[in-house]
């Protein structure tokens, strides 16, 4: 699960990404829960994400749009998006309920 944004330029760069989707399952990284962390220090943005999977094809089209919609927040003039695989990413504890519901994930 992703840390909650301590403050509200974290909560507009966290919104700004929510719009990014996962180009092959169409679902939003933060809905995923793809995204594990957002600080911001300065207008500077630090974006801690994973991938569904190691071999993910669609892995730098995705880092490259956190860095562009965290770019979208007035304020923020750099952002660094760090690829991490721990904890490994696992829909059934980390997706929202309506995200389960989408990849067919029933509790």
């Amino acid at each position: 699960m992703i840390r909650s944004p301590e403050t509200e330029i974290e909560k507009e760069v966290l919104k700004s990404i929510h719009s990014v989707e996962d180009p092959e399952i169409g679902i939003s990284l933060v809905e995923l829960g793809l995204i594990y962390d957002v600080k911001v220090e300065g207008e500077k943005a630090d974006i801690t994400m994973t991938y569904t999977s190691l071999a993910c094809p669609a892995g730098p089209q995705m880092k490259a749009d956190v860095e562009n919609h965290a770019l979208r927040v007035d304020g923020i003039q750099e952002a660094v998006v760090t690829i991490v695989w721990n904890p490994k990413w696992n829909p059934k504890d980390m997706a929202s309920e309506e995200a389960k519901m989408m990849l067919g994930i029933f509790d």
